[in-house]
């Protein structure tokens, strides 16, 4: 299909300005959910917009969210259920605002409240934020939600699943009856059929793919391969794949493991999960999209949290505990119209697995032919490595663990988090044969301490946030209606 045979946003009630702006920044072109759900969420109607991860949806409700808050006034409230995907949703907004002068708070955990107290303090359009930390500021009177005229539920399966059905619920119950709630979700689960009727007012559904449906522009590759031989397979694909590559791992403690083994290769790694604190996440982050960092090793926190538009190839390490987060796990590659491809290990133990996930994706999966595997490495070791701690993100650094062995999962020099007891190594390093065995077998023998809680207390005694206009200061409540607009 040629650029001219493609459909545009021309047509979907869109703005003259904010249009002209969408041009200019690359968005030439909707997605089906964006083709489907923006001419309903522009008139003020409540959508539920169903479609699996990597389809578009940030834009199908921030355009909408953007024009009714202009016409209408009052504040949006975005929901979303990790840090990253708040992040990212901000970053969205803050390229479609740009010229308009939107501003935008985000609310998450993990960061001091302090600035986001400021945010809220500038009186923003659009509140973005993860259900916790929202709920922080509601509590302690810092925010109220009573000038809420657009609510969008992002991920909403994904925050159920997460244990947020009772923040969830209280923010319902909250904010004002008369608002546009827009839901979106790559599943339809029970639970949110019963939010919807409960909390909805007649929302129209829209479903551009059945659930489960894997993105098309996927190639799909599993092998069947034995525990002691996964970090054979690893630098296997690593070598023969020469592009990032997103790597997942069933657990925090095998995340961590799989990415000091990484290194080891020869390859810059990093790893994420909810061990980490925020600025380590957004290290890792910024590393991987930058290019800095070529490999990331990651739990299911970033399943749905990832919007890299260049990742070559998602390695399943580990199958998901629930077969519905392979396919969001798969949708981080192949993204934005280009290829991808996704590969699986899967254990002899685990041909039932399997079967789920076929079922699912109703495709018959085909398993690869094992590959040649490299033999053992012969990896200098070197006891007692200084650990590099500096501003908290040495566990990136290559070297930051002192022993990382294959055999072993390291548990000879310490924890890359913790300081060691040891004195600074002076003799002359060892050679060891690293022999690939199951990280998984040693997770017990390194910890990970947990962060320390921050020092920045809230300022309990503000008054509650109380929404106010300044027209003569906002462009964007001048500039983006359009004549004849609702």
């Amino acid at each position: 299909m040629t650029d001219s045979q493609k459909p545009s946003f021309d047509g979907l009630g869109i703005f003259p300005d904010l249009l002209a702006h969408l041009t200019k920044i690359g968005f030439n072109h909707p997605t089906p959910i964006q083709q489907k759900a923006i001419p309903i969420g522009t008139t003020g109607e409540d959508v539920i917009g169903i479609a699996q991860t990597g389809t578009g949806k940030t834009l199908a409700f921030t355009i909408p969210l953007m024009q009714q808050i202009s016409v209408n006034k009052g504040q949006g409230l975005i929901l979303l259920p990790t840090r990253e995907l708040a992040l990212q949703v901000d970053e969205t907004l803050q390229k479609l605002s740009k010229p308009f002068g939107l501003r935008t708070a985000i609310l998450i955990g993990g960061a001091a409240m302090s600035p986001q107290i400021r945010a809220l303090r500038n009186k923003p359009h659009v509140i973005v934020a993860t259900p916790g930390r929202l709920i922080d500021h509601v509590d302690q009177k810092i925010l109220g939600l009573q000038n809420i005229k657009v609510l969008v539920l992002d991920e909403a399966d994904r925050m159920l699943d997460m244990g947020f059905e009772p923040q969830i619920k209280k923010i319902l119950a909250t904010v004002p009856k008369e608002r546009q709630t827009m839901l979106f979700s790559a599943t339809m689960p029970t639970k949110i059929s019963q939010i919807a009727e409960k909390y909805m007012r007649k929302p129209l559904r829209i479903e551009v793919a059945p659930q489960g449906t894997a993105i098309e522009t996927v190639t799909q590759e599993f092998f069947m391969v034995g525990k002691g031989d996964k970090l054979r397979l690893l630098d296997k694909l690593l070598t023969d794949y020469k592009g990032t590559v997103l790597v997942f791992s069933r657990t925090k403690h095998g995340a961590k493991k799989i990415m000091h083994v990484i290194e080891k290769m020869g390859h810059t790694a990093a790893e994420l999960h909810s061990n980490k604190s925020l600025a380590q996440r957004k290290y890792a982050l910024d590393g991987f999209k930058s290019g800095r960092i070529r490999v990331l090793v990651a739990t299911d926190i970033a399943s749905r949290g990832i919007d890299v538009s260049n990742i070559e190839l998602v390695i399943n390490f580990d199958l998901p505990d629930q077969a519905e987060d392979y396919v969001h796990r798969i949708g981080r590659t192949g993204r934005a119209g280009k290829s991808g491809k996704a590969i699986s290990f899967v254990t002899p133990d685990q041909k039932r697995d399997l079967q789920i996930i076929e079922r699912l994706i109703r495709t018959r999966i085909t398993v690869s032919p094992l590959p040649e595997l490299p033999a053992h490495r012969v990896i200098p070791f070197v006891e007692n490595d200084r650990e590099d701690r500096r501003g908290g993100h040495g566990s990136y650094q290559r070297g930051g663990r002192s022993s990382g062995g294959y055999d072993r999962g390291g548990s000879r020099g310490g924890s890359s988090y913790g300081g060691s007891s040891h004195k600074p190594f002076t003799g002359k390093p060892k050679e060891k044969v690293y022999q690939y065995k199951d990280v998984k077998k040693a997770e017990g023998t390194t910890s990970t301490p947990k962060a320390a809680p921050s020092t920045d207390k809230p300022r309990t005694s503000s008054k509650p946030f109380q929404r106010s206009h300044h027209r003569g200061h906002n462009s964007f409540e001048r500039r983006s209606r359009a004549p004849g607009s609702k």
